[in-house]
């Protein structure tokens, strides 16, 4: 079976499809995804056959033209409170440039199958225009079926499709518990490149793991490429960021504290709020890509490093703070880390909500931060509990390799 994968070209996209790509392959099958920008470091790092189906692509460059088009959609967008009309118009844009070219592949692939992410619409409209069935792959904590009826249009009057027919199948990686029942394949969330294990966890390779941009890092112990002083004449992470050592996981307390992929308005803030107050928390503080101008020298228990995975950073944390991105969320689900959300642009104040009312987690602005919520965010009991809870839930879903031999049955 040939199966064409089609993910927007957003690292934050194409992760959670990943793992299932792996297993169809695993499996037998052959496998392409179909992506472009930033997406495509995920596929070659997982050493899956990608193609750019769109190169030059720029998201900033579609973004601020959609923006500046619909200014009062573009400030209800910063404040996470657009609902879906953001959305449809810029991933509307997004699709209808990715179309052709994937429409290109697949007449060369020819595929049996394409599984696409709700906003990548694009493999849903090559699916349909191509007769052949389309999987939707869930990647995020709204419902799919909505962000692809509301991104679709574009891409279907480019190619003269009428309509979308339902999807041959649904996978969801969200568990029940924290977005409701919606139908579809239950499967586990994987962090990509996890050695498969169906004993309802996952195992990383020992010793180093690569991050997106190539260096390595182990968290185990003296970090291998998190070394040098973040001082004048130390070295710098893999994004050009000044990292500096961090002390080995047991120590004591760890908070890691995480931003989005995707750099752009509103997206600011959260590490400045964490290290003004971060003297006085008594736990390690690690910024994973730093922002911009932080004050120098930081505090004497915070640490920096470049990208890394963060599902291999996650087992080692006591908690995380971050920007509200749904493969965050579901990364400290998954490793039952109790998280601190600050609302933001887009889906991510519609994502900090849905984990405060999980009860893993709270939700709060950058400004409210203080070192007694932090000191909470370590020792309360019923967050780690539920978010114990969250893990237990996640690691008994089906394994990907169980997802695979269901959707080679619908071919």
């Amino acid at each position: 079976m040939r199966v064409l994968f089609v993910s927007a070209p957003l690292l934050g996209h194409i992760l959670p499809l990943v793992p299932l790509a792996e297993a169809l392959r695993r499996a037998g099958h052959d496998v392409l995804i179909a992506t472009a920008a930033d997406a495509l470091t995920a596929g070659r790092t997982a050493k899956l056959p990608v193609v750019d189906v769109a190169p030059g692509f720029s998201f900033a460059r579609i973004a601020r033209r959609t923006m500046l088009r619909h200014p009062f959609i573009a400030r209800a967008e910063l404040a996470g409170t657009g609902g879906t009309r953001g959305v449809g118009l810029l991933f509307g844009t997004v699709n209808e440039q990715l179309v052709d070219g994937v429409a290109a592949t697949a007449d060369r692939f020819r595929p049996d199958l394409v599984v696409h992410e709700p906003l990548a619409v694009a493999g849903a409209v090559v699916a349909a225009r191509r007769g052949v069935p389309a999987v939707r792959h869930e990647n995020n904590l709204f419902d799919g079926a909505v962000l692809t009826a509301v991104t679709a249009g574009p891409a279907l009057r480019r190619h003269r499709v009428d309509g979308l027919p339902d999807p041959a199948a649904v996978v969801q990686i969200a568990p029940a518990e924290l977005v409701g029942e919606r139908p579809g394949l239950p499967m586990r969330r994987l962090p990509v490149g996890a050695s498969p294990n169906r004993t309802g966890s996952f195992a990383h390779p020992r010793g180093p793991f690569a991050d997106l941009r190539g260096s390595a890092v182990d968290l185990g112990g003296p970090p291998a490429g998190v070394g040098g002083a973040a001082r004048p004449g130390g070295s710098a992470g893999p994004g050009g960021e000044p990292v500096t050592p961090l002390p080995p996981a047991g120590a004591r307390p760890r908070i890691a504290v995480t931003r989005s992929t995707v750099d752009g308005p509103g997206s600011g803030g959260i590490m400045r709020a964490i290290v003004a107050v971060a003297a006085g928390v008594d736990a390690d503080i690690l910024l994973v890509r730093p922002e911009r101008g932080l004050p120098d020298p930081l505090p004497g228990n915070v640490y920096t490093t470049g990208w890394v995975q963060l599902d291999a950073l996650m087992p080692t944390l006591d908690a995380v703070v971050h920007h509200g991105g749904a493969g965050t969320v579901l990364g400290a689900l998954a490793a039952g880390v109790p998280q601190l959300v600050v609302p933001g642009p887009g889906d991510r104040r519609h994502n900090a909500g849905v984990v405060e009312r999980s009860g893993a987690g709270w939700a709060m602005s950058a400004s409210a931060i203080t070192a007694d919520q932090l000191h909470r965010l370590l020792s309360d009991y019923g967050l780690r509990v539920t978010a114990g809870r969250f893990k237990a839930s996640i690691a008994a879903r089906p394994h990907p390799d169980e997802v695979a031999a269901q959707l080679a049955a619908i071919v």
